[in-house]
C-alpha cells in the first residue's frame, strides 16, 4: 500500500508522533501501534524524511529522526527467504536524499541520520551503493565544518568496523576502494585543520569545532590503519606522525575544562593519538622506528604532568599501554632496561597511577553499586590501575613493596597497602574465569605465603567496619585465588567471611556473600563438594543468620549477591545437613 506524500498524511504522522511522546500509557500505546502497522507501507520513510526536514517544530523534527533511524534499524537488511520491508523505490530515494538531508540538519538530527547512514551502510556499501563515498568526500570542500563533522562522525560509524573484521578477500577490496577515494581528502583535510588551529588559536568556540574534527580524523586514522598498514599511509607516514607528536604536546589553556569528571576535546586527542602511536609501535614497528623515540619522550612526559583527575582516566590508560607495548618489543627493550629508567617508571608512573584515589573512595561509599558492578564484572573502561600493572616490570618488585610501610602507620598508610594488593593480584593472575577464578598463576608471588601474611590479618580483625577497602581487598584476593590457597586456608577464612556479611559497608558485605557463594560451589575430588558437611555444620546457623540480616543493612535490602548467595548457601547447606542429619527444614 503506498502511503501518498501529501500535507494530510504529514499532519496525520505529526499527530502519531506527538502522542508517542505523552507519558499516558493510554495514549502513547496506540499511536506506537498505529506506526507499527503503517511502517511497512510505501513513502512511509519519505514522509518522516519530509516531517524531519519541513516541520516547524523541533521536537517532531528529533522525533520524526529517532523513528526513522530506529525503522532502518528494524527494517533495511533483507533476510533470505522472506520479504522485502522497505519497497525498492523507497530504497533509492533514501539513498538518494539522506547524506545531504543529515549535512544540512542540527546536530541532534544529523547524528540519528549519521546512524542510519550507517545501517544502511553496512548492508549496501559498497556494491549497493557506490556513490556514498564520492558524496561524502565532495562535502569536504565546503569549509563547513558542522557540515565536514557530519561526514566523519559517518565515516567513524561506517569504517570502525574494520577495526574487528577477520581478514578476507572482499574486507581487502572494501578497505582499498576507501583508501582510494578517502586517504587523500583526509589527509590534506587533516593538514588544513590543524593549520586552521594555528590560525584560530585564541577563539575557543572555533578550536572546539576543530578539536572535534581532529578527534574524529585521529579515529578515522586508526580504523583505516588497522588491518594492515596501507602503502598511502607509508607514504606520509611524516605527514601524520610529525603533527601527533605536535598535538600531544600541544597545551592550549582555552581547551582546558574546569570539570574534573568529564574529558575534554584536548584529553580525547591526545588520548587517541596514543592509541594511533601504540597500533604502529605494535604492528609496523619497522617502518615507525624512526618516530618512536620521540613519542616515547613525549608520552612519558605527560604521564609525569598529568593529575590524578578523573577526565585524565582514559588518557594516562592509553598513555600507559603506548609505554607498554614499546617495552614488550624487542626493538626497543634496550629503551627501558637502565635501571634508573626503570625506578623512575615504577615511581613516577606505575606507582601514582595506582594509588587509590579520592574519586575512588567517593565510589566505594556513596555509589557502591556502580563500584561492585566494575570491580567484579569488568569495565569498558580501561582504568589508570589496570593499565599501570601491564606496564609493571617484573624485576624491581621487591623494591616497590619495600616502599609500602602499612604496618607502622595504618590509617595514613591503608592506600600504600591496597595498591600492594591490587598489584600483587594482577601480576599473579593469568587466566581468569568468573566460575573458577584464576586457573594460571605467575610464579613471581607465593600466593599462600601473601594470604597468611597480608590478607589474613586485616580479615581477623575484631572490627569488621575498620579500613573496608582493605576487608574488600582481601576477600576479593579469597575470591580470585581460591583455587590456589590450598583448603586449609580456606576453611580458616569462612567464619571471618560469615563475620564480614555484618558489615556497614555495602561493598564489603556483598563482596563476602559472594565469596561464600563461590566457595560452597568449588568441586574437588570426584566432583563432590570441595567442603563436606562436617566442615560447614558448625557456620550454619551463624551463616544464615547473618545472611538475613544483611538484607536488612541500608543499601542492601534487594542485594542480588547476597539474595544469590543466600539461594545457593542455603540449598548447599540443606544437602549437607540432610545429609549428616543434623538439621531437617
Amino acid at each position: 500500500i503506498a502511503m501518498e506524500l501529501s500535507d494530510a498524511n504529514l499532519q496525520t504522522l505529526t499527530e502519531y508522533l506527538k502522542k508517542t511522546l505523552d507519558p499516558d500509557p493510554a495514549i502513547r500505546r496506540p499511536a506506537e501501534k498505529f506506526l507499527e502497522s503503517v511502517e511497512g507501507n510505501q513513502n512511509y520513510p519519505l514522509l518522516l524524511l519530509t516531517l524531519l526536514e519541513k516541520s516547524q517544530d523541533n521536537v517532531i523534527k528529533v522525533c520524526a529522526s529517532v523513528t526513522f533511524k530506529n525503522y532502518i534499524k528494524r527494517n533495511w537488511r533483507i533476510v533470505e527467504d522472506e520479504p522485502n520491508k522497505i519497497c525498492e523505490a523507497d530504497r533509492v530515494a533514501i539513498k538518494a536524499n539522506i547524506v545531504h538531508l543529515m549535512l544540512s540538519s542540527p546536530e541532534q538530527i544529523q547524528k540519528q541520520l549519521s546512524d542510519a547512514i550507517s545501517i544502511i551502510g553496512r548492508e549496501d556499501f559498497p556494491q549497493k551503493w557506490p556513490d556514498l563515498l564520492t558524496e561524502m568526500v565532495n562535502r569536504f570542500q565546503s569549509g563547513d565544518f558542522h557540515v565536514i563533522n557530519g561526514v566523519l562522525r559517518t565515516a567513524h560509524s561506517l569504517f570502525k568496523r574494520y577495526r574487528h573484521e577477520f581478514k578476507s578477500n572482499e574486507l581487502w577490496t572494501e578497505i582499498k576502494l576507501v583508501l582510494d577515494a578517502f586517504a587523500l581528502p583526509l589527509t590534506n583535510l587533516f593538514k588544513a585543520t590543524i593549520e586552521l588551529c594555528s590560525t584560530h588559536a585564541n577563539d575557543a568556540s572555533a578550536l572546539r569545532i576543530l578539536f572535534s574534527s581532529l578527534i574524529l580524523i585521529s579515529k578515522l586514522f586508526y580504523s583505516l590503519n588497522f588491518q594492515d598498514l596501507p602503502e598511502f599511509f607509508e607514504d606520509n607516514m611524516e605527514t601524520w606522525m610529525n603533527n601527533f607528536h605536535t598535538l600531544l604536546t600541544l597545551d592550549n589553556k582555552l581547551l582546558q575544562t574546569d570539570d574534573e569528571e568529564e574529558a575534554g576535546l584536548l584529553e580525547l586527542l591526545k588520548s587517541q593519538i596514543c592509541d594511533n602511536a601504540a597500533l604502529y609501535a605494535q604492528k609496523y614497528d619497522e617502518e615507525f622506528q624512526r618516530y618512536l623515540p620521540r613519542f616515547v619522550t613525549a608520552i612519558w612526559n605527560l604521564l609525569v604532568t598529568t593529575g590524578q583527575e578523573v577526565k585524565y582516566d582514559l588518557l594516562v590508560s592509553n598513555a600507559i599501554q603506548f609505554l607498554a607495548s614499546v617495552c614488550e618489543r624487542p626493538h626497543y627493550k634496550n629503551l627501558f632496561e637502565d635501571q634508573n629508567t626503570l625506578t623512575s617508571i615504577c615511581e613516577k608512573v606505575i606507582v601514582p597511577n595506582m594509588e587509590f584515589r579520592a574519586a575512588d573512595e567517593e565510589a566505594f561509599e556513596d555509589n557502591s553499586e556502580e563500584y561492585i558492578r566494575r570491580d567484579l564484572e569488568g569495565s569498558d573502561i580501561d582504568t589508570r590501575r589496570r593499565a599501570a600493572c601491564d606496564l609493571f616490570f617484573e624485576g624491581p618488585v621487591t623494591g616497590i613493596f619495600s616502599g609500602y610501610e602499612y604496618a607502622k602507620n595504618p590509617s595514613v598508610n591503608w592506600k600504600h597497602k591496597d595498591a600492594a594488593i591490587y598489584l600483587v593480584t594482577s601480576l599473579a593472575s593469568k587466566a581468569q574465569t568468573q566460575k573458577h577464578g584464576i586457573t594460571q598463576a605467575n610464579e613471581l608471588v607465593n600466593l599462600t605465603e601473601f594470604f597468611v601474611n597480608h590478607i589474613l590479618p586485616d580479615l581477623k580483625s575484631a572490627n569488621v567496619n575498620e579500613f573496608p577497602v582493605l576487608k574488600a581487598d582481601g576477600i576479593k584476593y579469597i575470591m580470585i585465588f581460591r583455587n590456589q590457597v590450598p583448603k586449609e586456608h580456606l576453611l580458616v577464612s569462612i567464619p571471618l567471611l560469615i563475620n564480614h556479611l555484618q558489615a556497614e559497608s555495602i561493598v564489603v558485605h556483598t563482596y563476602a556473600a559472594h565469596a561464600l557463594e563461590r566457595l560452597f560451589t568449588m568441586r574437588g575430588p570426584n566432583n563432590a563438594t570441595l567442603f563436606t558437611a562436617a566442615e560447614i555444620a558448625p557456620f550454619v546457623e551463624i551463616l544464615l543468620t547473618n545472611l538475613f540480616k544483611a538484607l536488612t543493612l541500608p543499601g542492601s535490602s534487594e542485594n542480588e549477591y547476597i539474595m544469590k548467595g543466600r539461594y545457593f548457601k542455603m540449598k548447599n547447606i540443606i544437602l549437607f545437613t540432610i545429609n549428616s542429619n543434623l538439621f531437617f527444614f
